[in-house]
């Protein structure tokens, strides 16, 4: 949506680009990045452009000297590695010998280079050197960039990226959320740079690439910022018609009308289905019958008659009643037909199992799958998956087996064998799950779909996602900053390496290319990020269980002071705030525990007292209103045995549940073999315990606090704003 500031002046912005456009540049001279960023408030050093030595000299002596002289060029871009750059000219002889020295460098640089001229600036001195810019992301469209500029970009890569627009406060949320915020705030008596002017101009940055979505990439590097204000020194402007193109999109109506049917039909028709044993059409009618859905189930095979007792038809169109999807278990070639067919008779959902298609290079095929689809109005989900499941409905779409463990957590894949480690975890932990989807090539449904369903789905409470990619990351977190705000979304992304090393014409253009863009746009769009597999598969089964926070206050309760230790770690890493114990509480605790013991934060009972110390002083920790959230260490003991252990955890916190005091416990267990079978008494009693580590379960507390967070429950600001 164009930004509704009218002291912007795009009629001058639109000049430059219609002039661009008719000589078939794809980048603006130094002067025309000038006038855009002008025509926005952005305020550039006094400059000119020079055609022979003799007006380099004037306009030097006309702007003040110190200048610094630029070559302008269509053609060199990089003009510092030219030599088209120079610095520091203090007399009329410096700017004529200058002026002659740069044409002589861009010349050898690029013989065939169209010389503009030479631009004369005003050298500014003082100030702190950060980078603002743009770029048009291809998962997330424009993205703007802030962090420090000069060659400390390129050294530190101290950047974060927001979308494109943004407002005041998430402005000053990027100045702040750099590493080096501290040195712009100022220190040892250096002058600290205007936040507010600095936000103001990323702001106006921002509203200028969305209101010409044709500025691929914009390079402000440096910016001087000063206490007093924040020019923009160097400006770098690459335009490219694609970069305004607009990824399809459907209404959250129209997502919904076919989401509903997909995942709740009232009759599923098997493309494929087959009475042979071993075969993917097989598998998929057996799960059907077997998983129980009590739908209507329509084999389609022309040389069958009966399939699993059930009248097979020769086409899906020959079905007498609607058909609201279609499961497709047919080599890809013959899909295009059959799926014409599906649209014919009016299907919502086509779910395509099999491969062959853009994974194998054929996007040819895949394209033409799209566009029957999109013509008959169908949906697709796929190709290249095992299919899905929707346990309210006893629906297993899927050539898996079948899972009926019910509960509120939907899982998607990007990948089948991720998908059957999905299957295999929730399986084993007995996990309850809403649903489990695989997504493939996601050709046409993705992730934004199944959140805006999700959401709406009364069924569901966290929704746990793994990704490769995001085909629309601008929908997907604009859907998932709302859906958030009620229910858990957290998402394993894969594919976090580097990928800055890739070609690039600008400095931000480089640094967009990592996983630091992912990072920051999930984050501040309330998102979890899982860091790996198991990390995605624990959250999702152990964030349910906890009662969300009321506050920051965690206290550790350990029976050893190594796992103490090891859980203060754990906090730090996960930024949960160890409660700072006042005097009245640490002489409670004090009453409890034995005088070698220590009170403070870790609270250290020792090892060798008996289940009453573990009862008092949990009970403590859940009575007090000041403590908001508890980390239990248990070390194995005689004296405290774990199942002992265990069955007290348990009956505390269930005695102050029915009290209505409801606090996040979590629990570390270490010693023998017997600790298992205690961490999973804990965890089916809703504690989240794991033997063997003191990283688990502060992990997914630490998840928990950052959902509670996002989500505004805590009394602060959502995390990352």
């Amino acid at each position: 949506m164009p930004s509704n500031d009218s002291s912007y002046d795009r009629e001058a912005v639109r000049r430059v680009l219609d002039r661009a456009a008719a000589e078939g540049r794809s980048s603006l001279t130094a002067p025309e990045g000038r006038l855009v960023v002008e025509a926005y408030g952005i305020a550039t050093p006094g400059e000119g452009l020079a055609g022979s030595a003799d007006e380099a000299v004037a306009l030097a002596e006309r702007i003040g000297l110190p200048v610094v002289l630029k070559i302008v060029s269509p053609d060199i871009l990089h003009k510092t590695e030219a030599g088209g750059v120079l610095v520091g000219l203090r007399s009329a002889e410096e700017v004529a010998s200058g002026y002659d020295t740069i044409l002589a460098n861009a010349r050898a640089y690029k013989a065939d280079a169209t010389i503009v001229g030479v631009q004369v600036q005003q050298q500014l001195d003082s100030g702190h050197e950060v980078i603002v810019g743009t770029v048009t992301d291809p998962t997330f469209g424009k993205v703007v960039a802030f962090g420090l500029g000069g060659v400390l970009v390129e050294v530190l890569k101290d950047v974060t990226f927001r979308l494109a627009p943004t407002d005041t406060e998430t402005a000053l949320s990027m100045i702040d959320g750099i590493a080096a915020a501290e040195i712009l705030r100022g220190v040892r008596g250096a002058e600290p740079a205007n936040r507010e002017v600095l936000a103001d101009l990323v702001v106006r940055l921002s509203n200028l690439v969305t209101d010409f979505p044709e500025l691929a990439e914009v390079d402000l590097n440096p910016v001087l910022a000063t206490a007093a204000g924040a020019t923009a020194v160097d400006v770098r402007i690459l335009v490219d018609p694609a970069a305004a193109v607009q990824p399809e999109r459907f209404t959250d109506e129209e997502i919904l009308a076919s989401m509903n049917r997909i995942m709740r039909p009232a009759s599923v028709a098997v493309i494929g289905a087959s009475a042979e044993v071993g075969k993917i059409g097989n598998s998929v009618m057996k799960n059907l019958v077997n998983g129980g859905y009590q739908g209507e189930i329509y084999p389609i095979n022309p040389k069958a008659s009966e399939i699993l007792d059930r009248k097979a038809f020769r086409s899906i169109t020959d079905v007498p009643g609607p058909v609201d999807v279609a499961v497709f278990a047919i080599p890809a070639k013959f899909v295009p037909q059959a799926l014409a067919e599906v649209g014919a008779k009016g299907v919502a959902g086509a779910i395509l199992i099999p491969s062959g298609f853009g994974e194998t290079g054929n996007h040819e095929l895949q394209a033409e799958v799209v566009k029957v689809a999109r013509e008959h109005g169908v949906r697709i989900l796929g190709p290249n998956i095992y299919g899905y499941y929707y346990t309210p409905e006893n629906l297993s779409a899927t050539f898996c087996t079948p899972y009926d463990v019910k509960g509120g957590v939907a899982l998607s894949s990007q990948s089948g064998g991720i998908g059957m480690a999905i299957l295999g975890f929730s399986r084993a932990a007995r996990m309850g799950v809403s649903a489990i989807v695989g997504v493939g090539n996601k050709a046409d449904i993705d992730e934004d779909d199944l959140l805006t369903f999700f959401e709406s789905d009364p069924n569901t409470q966290l929704i746990a996602m793994h990704l490769e990619d995001l085909k629309d990351g601008r929908s997907f977190a604009d859907t998932a900053r709302r859906v958030s705000k009620t229910k858990p979304v957290v998402v394993l992304k894969a594919g976090r390496t580097d990928q800055g090393a890739k070609a690039a014409s600008s400095h931000t253009g480089a640094l967009a290319g990592n996983d630091k863009v992912y990072d920051d746009i999930l984050r501040t769009n309330g998102v979890i990020r899982a860091p790996g597999l198991n990390d995605l598969l624990e959250y999702a089964r152990g964030i349910p269980l906890l009662p969300t926070p009321q506050g920051e206050n965690v206290v550790i309760i350990t029976g050893a002071g190594g796992s103490g230790v090891l859980l203060s770690d754990a906090c730090v890493d996960n930024k949960l705030t160890l409660m700072e114990i006042p005097p009245d509480l640490d002489e409670a605790f004090r009453k409890f525990i034995p005088p070698f013991g220590a009170a403070g934060n870790p609270v250290d009972i020792t090892g060798g007292e008996p289940p009453s110390t573990y009862r008092n002083t949990i009970a403590l920790g859940l009575s007090d209103p000041r403590i908001h959230s508890l980390i239990l260490g248990y070390w194995h003991t005689i004296v405290t045995p774990p199942m002992v252990f265990a069955e007290l955890v348990v009956d505390v916190v269930e005695e102050f549940r029915a009290k209505g005091i409801h606090k996040p416990v979590v629990a570390s267990l270490a010693g023998d073999v017997e600790v298992e079978e205690a961490s999973e008494h804990l965890y089916r009693h809703g504690i989240v315990a794991y033997p063997y580590t003191t990283e688990k379960p502060v992990a997914v507390l630490g998840a928990k606090y950052r959902w509670a967070r996002s989500a505004g429950l805590l009394g602060g600001q959502p995390d990352g704003r």
